[in-house]
C-alpha cells in the first residue's frame, strides 16, 4: 500500500515535476505476468525514477538487515527501501547469492516485475561494466523474459556521494524489447550458457544507453579505486590496465 501512495502522491508527483523525466520504449514492459527488467545502474535515485515511470509495480531485492535495523534510523530506512518496492533477500540459506536468486524467483513466480542491476553496484565511472549472470540463471529459473533498461543523465543529477540531486539535466529512460530465452530452458545452472545470456544483456544495454563497455567486473574497480590517488589518476590507471571488448551480441 506504500507503495502506491508513495508512486501516485508522495514521490512520484514530485519526481515528475521536478526532473520531467522522459521514457523510450515503455510499450515493451507487457501489461500482466512476470519480467525482468535488467538495468545499467549509474546513481541512487535510478531506483526512483524507474519505478515511478513503469505503469506496473517493479520489486527490486534488497539485504533484510535494511528491513530489521532497530530505531528511528531503521524506521526510515525500511519506509524509504518499502516505498520503491525493495523486499528483503531471504537468507535462511548460507549462501546469500543463493538467496538472492531463490528470493528473485519467487517474486517472478508470483507474477510480478523484478527489477535487477546486473552490474551488482554503481558505475563509479559512467561506463557500463560486466554483470553478473544471477540475472541469467532467474530468467531460466523462472522462465520469464528479460528487458533490457538504460538509465540516463541520472549520474549527473545524483553522482556517488552526493546527497543532495541536482534538478538539471531531466533524466531518461529507455525499454529495450524483451529478449526471449526459451529456447535454453532447462539448462539454468549452465555457467557457458548463463554467461553467453548475459553477455546478450549487456550488449542491448549497451546499445541502448551507448555507454563505453569495460570487461570487468564494477566491484573489482571500485575496489582498486579505494587507493590514496587522485580520481584523475585512478581512472587513468584504470583505464591502462582494463582490457574493454564488445560483449556477445546473441547468445549462441
Amino acid at each position: 500500500m506504500f507503495y502506491w501512495l508513495a508512486k501516485f502522491v508522495l514521490v512520484g508527483p514530485l519526481l515528475r515535476l521536478i526532473w520531467r523525466p522522459w521514457t523510450e520504449g515503455l510499450d515493451n514492459i507487457p501489461t500482466h505476468g512476470p519480467a525482468i527488467l535488467a538495468s545499467n545502474h549509474l546513481s541512487f535515485c535510478d531506483s526512483l525514477f524507474m519505478p515511478v515511470m513503469v505503469p506496473r509495480k517493479v520489486t527490486f531485492l534488497a539485504k533484510a538487515e535494511y528491513f530489521t535495523t532497530p530505531g528511528l534510523k531503521g524506521r526510515l530506512s525500511k519506509m524509504l527501501i518499502t516505498s520503491v518496492g525493495q523486499v528483503p533477500i531471504d537468507r535462511s540459506d548460507a549462501d546469500a547469492s543463493r538467496a538472492a536468486l531463490n528470493t528473485g524467483v519467487r517474486v517472478l513466480r508470483r507474477g510480478a516485475l523484478l527489477g535487477i542491476y546486473p552490474e551488482g553496484t554503481r558505475s563509479p565511472d559512467g561506463r557500463l561494466y560486466r554483470g553478473k549472470t544471477g540475472v541469467a540463471r532467474m530468467a531460466l529459473e523462472a522462465g520469464v523474459p528479460v528487458i533490457p533498461v538504460a538509465m540516463i543523465g541520472t549520474e549527473i543529477i545524483q553522482p556517488t556521494g552526493r546527497l543532495l540531486p541536482r534538478f538539471r539535466p531531466r533524466p531518461g529512460i529507455r525499454f529495450g524489447q524483451a529478449l526471449d530465452f526459451s529456447r535454453y530452458e532447462g539448462m539454468a545452472g549452465d555457467r557457458f550458457v548463463e554467461r553467453s545470456m548475459t553477455d546478450e544483456i549487456m550488449y542491448e544495454l549497451m546499445q541502448l544507453g551507448g555507454q563505453e563497455y569495460v570487461d570487468v567486473y564494477a566491484a573489482k574497480v571500485k575496489a582498486a579505486m579505494g587507493t590514496d590517488i587522485g580520481f584523475g589518476a585512478r581512472e587513468a590507471r584504470n583505464r591502462a590496465e582494463l582490457v574493454d571488448r564488445i560483449p556477445d551480441e546473441r547468445a549462441s
